[in-house]
């Protein structure tokens, strides 16, 4: 496909604005010494460009930018609407948030705004429309930014204002408040609606049990759909503002991988591309890294997408901030693109003298040195990107093997009060995607409401933790699963509707056919307990399940393997396989460890015959693929230690890194990268 960008942007968040002006044009001298191509400015600028209600003040970032222009940047213009300024909360204290306690917040902070607020549309819309107005034919210009991780550390938003406007969302969705009553189950405890009025958001003091759980679980889920819809209202209005003025030019925001309080299916709809802001944490392993931008990737549709931020060194937020080992801000980088970034960006060009950023990492850090290791190894990444990082851009991940992430079922199963609180959404979805990555398969993440179509393009689909599905779903899948697909789903799916009602006549609900089991009960494991699972051939010790278990019946189903030890359900199915029509389904009846996930996997992999690569632990394979049918492999050592693999699929092919062709065995130092054009 055609790139977005015309060059490979490397680049990131600059803040000259944080600094005197007189170091302005040296940083950028600095930066260019780096390869640096691409600034992304004016991220939270608002109290400089509008300092009073009825004045705006470009004059700054007329500097800025004219200064970008001389040195022939690509620029990234942000909107500067993610923090409010001081005047605006003084005179309009309705546009800051409320929380779940009901506390109105004060001043401060950022990602503060209530979403509902009127005045804060008007203004944002207004500011983008100024700053559209003045920038959009700036030579340079190669994508708006609106906003700033939506949602990022400021919580949903409890206040009056945003209950008011709850219930007229419910009037227009439900009609009448006996349908609404309906939907939400109210006779339990007492709770029918008599009247719109009546209707509270889950606050702790009400409904609300903690952050994610409520009393009635549709009041909860229906609450986070609302909030969900009016931050995206809030974007498009930003965004619609830009194009009065701007008709061409890509408009994006940062979204932040598995961020649970926007499903971002939905917002990758109104974005002309997606961005996204990669920070894992020391122990986060490069499986879950690479997870997250396929979702980033599946988000988009499939279509490249931008590295928008991550950190050159050191992330500040983390009890103890270790920095980044020698290659490793390389290989993240590299990780990035092998799952489909076109760009690679981060936060920050130069690091704050003050704030409570000073110590995250940067290019320029305080010494302002191009001595420092970190601004070394930054300009030979950008060298290195300068040279080759055209061959891959509008190249794209081929996949045949699907993921359905669904943010529905994300909220109702971490919103579930039982029968455990064990469950991350985001670490089920991991737990089945590991075993794929283990094998160097490439993973496309999809909404659970795709058509029978797009589900008909994969040889194998996996749904995890899919409890709440939504009208269509169960049919898209029968239709997939009989034409000859095989779907893996299990634990908790099935259970809710798209109401969070639990679907009558036993688990897996609507999905019972499909999978030809009835779940009985699910036993909750303790935090440190565990269950034997017997019949899979693994390779290291006996596979385990843990945080519940399923008690399932086989309904045309067929066990492939059993509970062991020695309670009630010892030696009844754990898991299952169901032959439906051309397809087949399987069942797993209990999260499974390491292991046990490879044991079951494997033999599902090899009977699909995908296109499975086995290589070193701590190895991964990715190929990227150009219209013109050119395929380029990226082999990335995760690993602390030197590592040699032969891979028969990369010999013949051209290293473009180190230059030269691969004949034999490749050698990887820790943290290596090598990008090979195969033959």
């Amino acid at each position: 496909m055609k790139p977005t960008f015309s060059s490979f942007l490397f680049g990131g968040d600059w803040n000259p604005e944080q600094w005197p002006e007189d170091t302005w044009e040296q940083d950028i001298e600095k930066l260019e010494d780096a390869h640096i191509n691409e600034a992304t400015i004016n991220v939270f600028s608002w109290a400089l460009l509008q300092p009073s209600e009825d004045g705006y003040d470009f004059s700054m970032l007329d500097k800025i930018v004219a200064l970008l222009v001389k040195h022939r940047f690509n620029i990234v213009m942000a909107t500067g609407t993610a923090a409010l300024p001081a005047w605006m909360v003084r005179t309009h204290p309705e546009v800051i948030r409320t929380d779940q306690e009901g506390r109105h917040r004060v001043f401060g902070g950022r990602h503060n705004f209530c979403p509902t607020s009127e005045y804060f549309r008007q203004a944002s819309g207004a500011l983008a429309d100024h700053l559209a107005e003045r920038y959009a034919a700036t030579p340079g210009l190669v994508a708006w930014h609106v906003g700033n991780e939506y949602g990022g550390g400021g919580g949903l938003c409890y206040c009056e204002g945003c209950a008011r406007a709850f219930r007229v969302w419910l009037k227009e969705k439900y009609g009448t408040v006996q349908a609404l009553n309906q939907a939400w189950c109210t006779n339990f405890w007492s709770h029918t609606i008599y009247d719109w009025d009546d209707v509270v958001p889950p606050v702790t003091y009400g409904d609300g049990i903690g952050e994610n759980k409520c009393v009635i679980s549709g009041l909860q889920m229906d609450y986070r759909r609302f909030q969900e819809q009016a931050q995206l209202a809030c974007f498009t209005n930003e965004r619609d503002a830009i194009r009065r003025h701007d008709g061409s030019t890509p408009i994006t925001t940062n979204l932040m991988g598995t961020f649970k309080d926007l499903d971002y299916f939905e917002w990758a709809q109104q974005m002309d591309l997606v961005s996204w802001d990669n920070y894992p944490g020391m122990d986060t392993p490069p499986s879950f890294t690479a997870m997250s931008h396929d979702l980033m990737r599946g988000v988009g549709g499939g279509r490249p997408f931008m590295l928008m931020e991550q950190t050159p060194n050191q992330q500040n937020w983390f009890p103890f901030c270790k920095v980044k080992r020698p290659g490793e801000v390389r290989k993240l980088s590299w990780e990035a693109v092998a799952h489909g970034a076109d760009t690679v960006q981060f936060f920050q060009m130069k690091q704050s003298r003050g704030g409570c950023e000073r110590f995250h990492g940067a290019v320029i850090d305080h010494s302002g040195s191009e001595e420092s290791r970190v601004f070394k190894e930054t300009a030979a990444l950008g060298a290195e990107l300068d040279r080759v990082g055209a061959h891959l851009m509008g190249s794209r991940v081929v996949a045949r093997v699907a993921i359905m992430f669904d943010w529905q079922s994300y909220w109702s199963l971490e919103g579930c009060v039982g029968p455990t609180a064990g469950f991350s959404y985001p670490q089920e979805v991991h737990r089945f995607y590991r075993p794929l990555y283990r094998r160097n398969l490439a993973v496309d993440f999809i909404p659970s409401t795709s058509p029978v179509e797009t589900l008909k393009k994969y040889d194998l689909i996996l749904a995890p933790a899919l409890i709440s599905l939504l009208p269509g779903v169960a049919d898209h899948l029968e239709s997939y699963v009989s034409d000859g697909g095989t779907f893996v789903t299990g634990y908790m799916a099935g259970i809710h509707d798209e109401r969070d009602l639990v679907v009558p006549g036993g688990y897996p609900g609507v999905l019972k056919g499909l999978t030809g089991v009835w779940v009985e009960e699910i036993d909750a494991l303790a935090p440190d307990e565990t269950i034997p699972v017997e019949g899979l051939a693994a390779a290291d010790g006996q596979p385990a399940g843990q945080i519940v278990a399923s008690l399932i019946h086989c309904e045309g189903a067929k066990p492939l393997a059993t509970y062991g030890g020695d309670d009630f359900y010892a030696g009844s199915p754990a898991l299952t396989v169901n032959d439906f029509g051309r397809g087949r389904a399987y069942f797993v009846g209990t999260p499974l460890d390491e292991a046990g996930m490879d044991a079951f996997m494997d033999p599902i992999i090899d009977s699909l015959g995908l296109p499975a690569v086995d290589t070193p632990k701590d190895v991964s394979l990715s190929v990227r693929q150009s219209d013109d049918g050119t395929r380029y492999a990226i082999v990335i050592n995760s690993a602390h230690s030197p590592v040699t693999t032969d891979l028969p699929l990369l010999r013949g092919g051209e290293e473009l890194l180190g230059g030269g062709r691969v004949s034999g065995p490749l050698d990887l130092p820790p943290n290596g990268v090598a990008l090979v054009a195969l033959a």
